[in-house]
This record gives structure tokens, sequence and C-alpha cells, in this order.
């Protein structure tokens, strides 16, 4: 405590990672400035939380202004390291931090960090329980779970930290997990799409770079664990000095592994069966291999096999990762509302063997939808509804596929989707919302467009 007591800290961006700051800040004794280029009234409750701490506030035009007598600047995810007024006060001598390197600073549990494109969410969950499951104490922080800095003083040695960290959350890292896990990665934020964010990276080899951090600093006595079949995670285990561990969904000498539909891990010597595909909740390949990833790494942390077979069995999901909403009249309806890319899309398309009717769509996030078009082109997908600012590049990819199936546009609401898509299917159909696109052209994030779908689903 008493390295904060007194000190003067700038909080810059009030998001849920700014309020867990501010909380932790005020009660070491610091004297807190929350900063935020958004105006009080668009903060909301935000704003009305905040002012019951003794802060002070800095918000609108200029925020950035005037932190020149501050001796610490927390900023968050969303805010970039290379932004000049940062770059400025770093250049005075001033400490330029982030929740999470500071998190990292104070933890005295070992932490298990899982980053990846996607999966990171769904995966870090499954570490969560297993662990959970082992009667352990564990907390569950990042970007899923709950603010964590703000009660890091109650964290003890015994306990067990796991985090989903975006490449925002490790590019400032000086310290690396116990346990790295490093999912496929392909690329994400490589354009400033969200309004809010002012935070993107410049190029792939930059969003990769910014990675890293989560393998570079360990030692001898950590783990690393990677995806044998993905060039870019693979190429992790130049960058760490830890013991090296690999999943894979078809290379059977891999430490995890999935074959004929079944997550398989080898543990002293053993080969011990999972799951089965057919046993669990979780739908698609690609949670056969979070499952593996998830599986390989609760290994690693002292968790017995029956907690983790209990835990991947029993695992329900998360929302809005296509989750099952409910079926009406023989029709399911699933909301994937967080697939955001192409890739995720393709995912959740092939897993599916059901007729399909797709609905895609959203705002720019500089996809190329070229294979997507591919691939729905030679699935179970019989229509795909397309909305949003990306309509014309999803309709030109799918016809320079030949999608031989129905391609419909002009809905520009969530009610309108549904009921389309309610008077087209019929029973034993899947209606799956994948969208492959950002939400921002029509809904203000892409758990509000999950809602909406679920809530208009719910009125059928």
């Amino acid at each position: 405590m008493i390295r904060f007591q007194g000190k003067k800290v700038a909080i810059l961006g009030l998001s849920v990672e700014g309020v867990d700051s501010v909380q932790f800040f005020v009660s070491e004794g610091a004297q807190v400035i929350c900063a935020d280029r958004r105006t009080g009234v668009a903060l909301g409750e935000t704003y009305e939380k905040l002012r019951r701490y003794p802060v002070t506030f800095q918000l609108g035009v200029g925020y950035l202004e005037g932190l020149d007598d501050c001796d610490i600047i927390v900023r968050t995810p969303g805010m970039s390291l290379h932004l000049p007024q940062l770059a400025a006060l770093q250049n005075q001598g001033k400490e330029i931090t982030s929740l999470t390197k500071l998190f990292f600073d104070l933890c005295e549990a070992p932490i298990i960090g899982v980053t990846g494109t996607k999966g990171k969410g769904t995966t870090s969950s499954l570490i969560y329980e297993m662990v959970k499951a082992a009667k352990r104490t564990v907390y569950l922080g990042g970007n899923v779970g709950i603010p964590l800095l703000s009660i890091v003083r109650k964290i003890h040695t015994a306990d067990t930290v796991v985090l989903e960290l975006s490449s925002f959350q490790t590019e400032d890292l000086r310290k690396s997990p116990h346990i790295a896990v490093v999912l496929r990665t392909t690329q994400e934020h490589l354009a400033n799409f969200d309004p809010l964010a002012t935070n993107f990276h410049v190029s792939r080899e930059a969003y990769i770079e910014a990675k890293k951090p989560i393998v570079r600093f360990q030692t001898s006595r950590d783990y690393a664990v990677l995806n044998a079949d993905d060039p870019t995670s693979s190429s992790f285990a130049k960058e760490t000095a830890a013991h090296v561990y690999y999943f894979s969904r078809r290379d059977r000498h891999a430490h995890a592994y999935i074959d004929s539909g079944s997550v398989f891990l080898k543990r002293n010597d053993k080969t011990e069966l999972i799951c089965r595909a057919d046993e669990i909740i979780l739908r698609g390949e690609h949670n056969l291999e979070n499952i593996a990833a998830a599986a390989l790494t609760a290994t690693l942390a002292g968790v017995d096999i029956a907690s983790i077979r209990q835990v991947a069995r029993i695992f329900p999901g998360l929302p809005h990762r296509l989750e099952f909403v409910r079926q009406v009249g023989g029709v399911d309806y699933y909301d994937d509302s967080f697939s955001t890319v192409p890739e995720t899309t393709i995912a959740a398309v092939r897993s599916f063997q059901e007729p399909v009717i797709l609905i895609a769509g959203g705002s720019e996030k500089g996809s190329d939808f070229t294979q997507m078009g591919s691939v729905i082109a030679e699935s179970s997908v019989n229509a795909v509804i397309v909305i949003g600012a990306m309509t014309g590049r999803i309709v030109k990819a799918l016809k320079q596929a030949r999608f031989a199936g129905k391609i419909i546009t002009g809905c520009n609401s969530a009610h309108e989707v549904v009921q389309k898509a309610a008077g087209i299917s019929k029973s034993g159909d899947v209606v799956l919302l994948s969208p492959a696109c950002a939400s921002f052209d029509m809904f203000p994030n892409y758990k509000e467009r999950g809602k909406q779908f679920t809530y208009e689903v719910s009125l059928l």
C-alpha cells in the first residue's frame, strides 16, 4: 500500500477496467483523476458510480491535457500506447502502466494467461471451471469473469488466477504468466473500426508482436501451451524459456489431441480419453480444440483427470458464442454474435450438418469474405440473410463462390431479421446468427446484437 499512498494517479479511459483501477487506487490512498474523452452524460451509470469516490474528473475534449503533475498514468486497453500525449509523459519520466501490467506486478498467485484471436473466453472459462471443480480457490479475470485489481490484495499464493488476455493487454507486459496458452492466431484489431477505441495495430506483424510478452518473460519453471496446427502459435516456442506443450486437431503425437471426434490427453505416460463430441454440450470442432487446450493446461496446473472430464462434458459455453437460444416449431436458434470475423463464422457453419439459415453481416472490420463464401457454398447452409454495411461485399463473395441457396437482403433490424428467418425455416432447420462482422452500424456492440436477436426469438 505504501507504494501508492499519496501518489497522483490518472486513470485514462473509464471502461470496466478503468472503474476497477479507480477502486484499487482509492483503496490504496492515492489521489485519483478520472479522464475520458466522453462526457459525464455519455458515460452514464459509470459516471454516477465513480462520483461516489473521492476522485476528480477530466472529461471530454482535452482530457489528456494537464497530466504533467501525475506520478502514474494508467491506460485502459482501448487506448494506444503510442498516443503522442502518452509518449510525451513517458519522456518526462512518468510511469505509464495498465491494469493488467499492475495486476501481474502485484499478484502473488500463479497466473494462467490465455491469448489468441478467438476462443480465449471459452478456453479461459473451461480452465477456470476445471480448477474450481478440483476444489481449489481460483479467480477468472481479464476480458471475462470479474475485475481483479481491486481484490488483488485478497488473492493468496496458494490460489490460482486465470486471465483472458487480448493483444492490447499483453503488449506492455514485463512479466509473463506461469502457464501461457496461445490459441489459434489469425489477425484482429488491424484498423480502428470501434468508434470508442483509439487502439489498433498497424499490421499483422505488430499484432503478433503485441502478444509475444505472454511468453517472453517466462523461465524454465513455467509452461507454454501452444497450438501445433497453427504456425503463429507454435512459433512462440522460440520466444520462451518455458517447457513447451502442444495441442492439435490432427497430430496424435501432441500432448492433447482430437481423433475421430474425441479429445485425448497424454498424462503420466498414459493416454486418457477426456470426452467425445456426442457427450458434450459445446458444438463444433473448434470447441473440441478449446477443450483440448483447456484440459492440457489444467493438467499442468495439477488438476485431476476426473475434474477435467466432468467440466468438459457439462460446460454449457459462454453467452453469444454459438449459444443455443431455443427451439420454435422444430427450428433451433443459435446466437453466435461474438463471431466478428469470417474465421469464426466458418467454424460455426462447420458445426452443423442440419440445414442452416445463416444471418451474417454488419460493419467494417477489414475482413476478406472470400474463403467464407466458399465454405458456405459447400456447406449445409441453404439461405443467407445478409445485413448491414458489409452486405455488398458478402453478397459478392457468395456469388463468386456460386452459392446455390437464397440470398436475402434489406432487413434493417433484429425484428425484421428474425421474422424473415422464421418465415423461410422449417422443422429440422437451424437459424444461426454468426455475423462475421462488427456490429457498430446497427448495434452498440456484439452483446446488444445478440440480446436483440435472442429477445426477438423469444417472441416467436
